[in-house]
């Protein structure tokens, strides 16, 4: 991968641009920094400012492992899309995701023989309805943490999907969209011609690894492992910049 402040990187973020492209952002770690406590995360001014302004004149989606309505009120603008759960619920699909939930009733009657072990250790489960997340990023001791969640999915059931991230485990259903065909669907229901994508985390890759050569993906952070993304950034800190990139990128018809 490359900066995408580098001359390929801007090459490749117009071309992208002159496409009209579909913006898709990860929320966690990318527009915002990761930080201890979840319900601490927030956008600054600067980059809801240039969101907002970006929003008005072209798709815009976040497609985010916290819940629609979790996420919706820590942007400071109202973005054309939002899709939660890891790509699993889509406002636009409500029975879909309800059905999706009911997928992991078996697992939330599980976690509860755990609750206490797992509450003393720092865990904290979190139930986002579509999907479960464990996070031990608050444990003293994350290696104990991390074997205990390990004990508390198992036996691990074959309609149930486990995938690691940043200080958490995640749980969604098996058959639960994610958010490369979540992003894909979004491409075809705007009808924009590619997509900008930009991501930090494990379940941003299949995006990385679906997009088409004319997509712009962008990973964000280095040095974390290999990534399918085309450029990254080095963290959530050059969002800002990266968003008035795109603005002064726009054709001048789509800054009439």
């Amino acid at each position: 991968m490359q900066h995408l402040f580098h001359h390929d990187g801007e090459l490749a973020l117009a071309a992208a641009l002159q496409l009209r492209p579909l913006l898709a952002f990860d929320f966690d770690g990318t527009l915002a920094p990761i930080v201890a406590r979840p319900d601490d995360a927030r956008i600054s001014q600067a980059v809801a400012a240039r969101l907002r302004a970006l929003s008005a004149q072209l798709p815009l989606a976040i497609v985010t492992g916290r819940t629609v309505n979790d996420v919706r009120g820590r942007l400071g603008f109202e973005p054309r899309f939002i899709v939660g759960n890891h790509g699993a619920e889509d406002p636009q699909d409500s029975a879909a995701a309800a059905g999706l939930a009911r997928v992991l009733d078996p697992l939330r009657l599980q976690l509860r023989s755990s609750h206490e072990a797992l509450s003393a250790a720092g865990v904290t489960v979190e139930d986002k309805g579509a999907s479960i997340a464990l996070h031990y990023r608050l444990a003293r001791d994350r290696s104990r943490a991390l074997q205990l969640i390990t004990d508390a999915l198992a036996p691990a059931d074959a309609a149930w999907h486990v995938f690691g991230g940043k200080m958490v485990v995640n749980v969604c259903p098996a058959d639960a969209p994610d958010k490369a065909r979540a992003v894909h669907k979004l491409v075809a229901r705007c009808g924009a011609a590619c997509a900008v994508f930009a991501g930090d985390d494990v379940n941003d890759e299949p995006v990385f690894v679906s997009a088409p050569p004319h997509w712009l993906t962008i990973r964000i952070g280095r040095g974390e492992g290999h990534s399918r993304a085309r450029f990254f950034l080095d963290s959530p800190s050059e969002m800002a910049m990266l968003l008035e990139r795109m603005l002064a990128l726009l054709p001048l018809e789509d800054k009439a």
